[in-house]
Formats: structure tokens, C-alpha cells, sequence
């Protein structure tokens, strides 16, 4: 079996301390971390217990958020490596500054579709600090099934359109398909998947059949275990979603009105993650026919209830 070495970089947050993991034997890194410089010095000596940072090839990154890919570019080039990722989130890393204005506006468009006032659209597009990356560089891109070094590409999307874990000798890196502190965020965290409930439970199928997992914050969990934990949280909040329909003043309501009954006040990338896990609940809902979706005159997404009461044991899945 190829050693794995996980290395544990940067501060403690939410969702726990970033994971790194190392493949000494390939020449392999996985999720380098965030780009602070803390952080940089804990993947500097990580590394260097095990092995010379220029005897590094790959430097893998599981999706394109800041506090997994931060440090790819950095770490690439201090080793001489190359960076893959899958195709639908390398843009975001490989051409950032571009993709990152596209981002900015296809979230603000998003935003105000889920009915979220001008107002909170505003701050979180005020709120959004460009992250230290090059504008542009270099990164390979990659689909479901390919191999790099005896790594395989898993494509796990739902918490963003291209998250992949990856797959070595039967151990799967789950990047942030799978948290040991609460559910990743699905909708708000990548405003790209038109189904991303869907998308991630379906995800979950394809690492089900591994017993254990390494996730991108903290270490070893098992899979049976977060997967039954997950599917109960998105259940109850798919049900609490409908709820909040039903209970409206209003015929049909958007996805802002429901996150703000499911979470109160937002503002921030808090107002975006509310508005999206809503959305992404009622979207699960609209597929299943459970609610009516359609567009209003000023281009925003409603709901309304389509049955008479939620179904008990409903399943969410594709």
C-alpha cells in the first residue's frame, strides 16, 4: 500500500483543520491549503519530515475553493510540479482572474433570481476579497476516471460542479464531500449546478462503498456513518423547506423567503450559502414534483406547494 501522510495545515475553523495529505513514494500532494503564510509553513515542514519539496511532481486539487487550492500555485512552483484538476473547476485556479468575474456576476444574476433584496446581493458581492492567486497559469485538466500517478479522479460534484476525491490504492481523499464538524454547503457554495442536492446525494453513491475516508479538514472518518448523517440533514431540511411554503402569507414564495425562515437575518457570504442550501432543497423538491416552480414577471424562481402534505419518508435521491 502507498503511504499516505496527512499533514495538517493552517489555523483551526468551522469545519476543522485543513487536511494536506502527502504520497512521499509518487512524489504526490493533495489539497495544499489555504494561502496564508502560516499555513505555508505548516505544508513546508509537513513535507520536508517525509520528503524534499522538490522531489514533488503532482499537486492535486480536489475543487476550486481558497482553502484547498490557495497554496497549489505556490507549492507548483517551488517544486517544479504540476497541478490537475477536474475540468469544471480548473478555470477557477487556472484562470482566475477571468473566472473569478464570471463568478462574480453569475452569482450576482443567481442571487437575484432566489429573491434575495438588492440590497444583501450587494454586500455579498462587496464582501467577495479576490483571493492571492496569479491571474492566470498553468494547470492540467482532467475527467472522471483519469489517472495521474496511481491517483484516480472521482468526480463528486454537488458542493461545487467539479469537486473531485480522489482515489489511491482503495483510500479516497473526500476533499469537502464529507466534514466531520457539519454537511458541506450545496448550492450556495458554487452557483454553476442547476440540481446540486441531486448532484451531491448522488455523489455520496459512488464513495459509499468505501468504509473510511479522508476528508479535507480533520482526519479519518467513516463513510456509512457521515453519509447516514447527511442524508437525515438534507431530509429534514427538504422537509422544513416545504413547511415554510405552506406556512407562507404569500401563493408562492422564493428561496430568500425560505432561508430567511429557516435562518433568520444574513448578510455576506452568509446570505449566499442560506439562499443556495434553499434553494438547492426546493429545486430536490421541484424534480420530485413535491413543489411547482416557475418564474415570475421580475425574473425571480417561485415555489408552491404541488401536494397536499410532504410525503413521509421521502427519498431524495436521483
Amino acid at each position: 500500500m502507498t503511504a499516505i501522510v496527512r499533514v495538517p495545515v493552517g489555523g483551526g475553523t468551522p469545519e476543522g483543520t485543513n487536511s494536506a495529505y502527502l504520497l512521499p513514494d509518487r512524489g504526490v500532494l493533495v489539497d495544499p491549503g489555504p494561502p496564508s503564510e502560516r499555513a505555508w509553513a505548516d505544508l513546508r515542514d509537513g513535507i520536508g519530515a517525509h520528503t524534499a519539496i522538490e522531489d514533488l511532481e503532482h499537486v492535486f486539487v480536489t475543487h476550486w475553493h481558497i482553502d484547498h487550492a490557495g497554496l497549489a500555485h505556490r507549492l507548483a512552483d517551488r517544486a517544479g510540479a504540476a497541478i490537475h484538476v477536474h475540468r469544471e473547476d480548473a478555470p477557477l485556479i487556472g484562470d482566475y482572474a477571468d473566472a473569478r468575474a464570471s463568478r462574480l456576476r453569475r452569482d450576482e444574476r443567481t442571487l437575484e433570481r432566489w429573491g434575495v433584496p438588492k440590497s444583501v446581493r450587494e454586500s455579498v458581492i462587496d464582501r467577495d476579497e479576490p483571493s492571492p492567486l496569479p491571474d492566470a497559469a498553468p494547470v492540467n485538466r482532467h475527467d472522471d476516471g483519469d489517472v495521474v500517478a496511481g491517483v484516480e479522479f472521482v468526480h463528486t460534484p454537488g458542493h461545487t460542479k467539479g469537486h473531485a476525491s480522489v482515489r489511491i490504492d482503495g483510500t479516497i481523499l473526500l476533499g469537502d464531500l464529507l466534514l466531520p464538524t457539519y454537511t458541506p454547503n450545496v448550492g450556495g457554495s458554487d452557483t454553476r449546478l442547476d440540481d446540486p442536492l441531486g448532484a451531491y446525494l448522488s455523489s455520496l453513491e459512488r464513495v459509499a462503498t468505501h468504509e473510511e475516508g479522508e476528508p479535507g479538514h480533520g482526519t479519518t472518518m467513516s463513510i456509512d456513518e457521515s453519509i447516514a448523517d447527511v442524508r437525515r440533514h438534507h431530509r429534514d431540511r427538504a422537509a422544513s423547506s416545504f413547511e415554510a411554503i405552506a406556512a407562507a402569507d404569500e401563493t408562492a414564495v422564493t428561496p430568500w423567503t425560505v432561508a430567511r425562515h429557516l435562518f433568520g437575518e444574513m448578510a455576506g457570504v452568509h446570505a449566499k450559502f442560506g439562499a443556495g442550501e434553499a434553494a438547492a432543497h426546493l429545486a430536490r423538491l421541484a424534480e420530485l414534483r413535491i413543489v411547482e416552480r416557475w418564474t415570475d414577471d421580475r425574473g425571480r424562481t417561485r415555489y408552491r406547494p404541488a401536494v397536499d402534505s410532504y410525503p413521509a419518508e421521502l427519498s431524495l435521491g436521483r
